[in-house]
């Protein structure tokens, strides 16, 4: 099977412990635009080409992260189209790659699937309408 192609890592992810904060710095310093706020532990911000996903962590109390703690959720492939997510889910279980999330359809209207990476990333394959058609 022929490798599909993609737009390039345009997606993060981030497990926020300060969500207010975070919000406000890339907000208001760095200039992003708020997407969607779709509940009080999830925001999604873009800066139009792009998407930054900031999910509060399970520990918001402020302290420093323990060690072996990330504050990355996961990164993104994007696609351009909902069928490249099922192509990509198909060529990577060909090679032998697990398929954590198979395809689905997310309550925004993205098509995803994810799998990890040799070094345990989480690693998503994402159509995502507000910027895979821009990219």
């Amino acid at each position: 099977m022929e490798r599909p192609s993609h737009a390039g890592l345009r997606h993060l992810a981030l497990n926020a412990r300060r969500l207010d904060e975070m919000k406000n710095f890339y907000v208001d310093l760095l200039g992003f635009a708020i997407e969607w706020e779709p509940d009080p532990d999830n925001i999604y911000l873009s800066s139009g080409i792009d998407n930054l996903a900031l999910h509060r962590a399970a520990r918001s109390s402020g302290q420093d992260a323990a060690p072996g703690d990330s504050v990355l959720d996961h990164l993104g492939l994007i696609v351009h189209t909902a069928d490249d997510v099922d192509r990509w889910a198909a060529f990577l279980e060909g090679h032998g790659v697990v398929i954590e999330t198979k395809p689905r359809t997310h309550r925004d209207g993205a098509r995803s699937c994810y799998f990890r990476d040799p070094d345990g990333n989480r690693v998503q394959i994402i159509h995502h309408p507000p910027i895979s058609d821009r990219v």
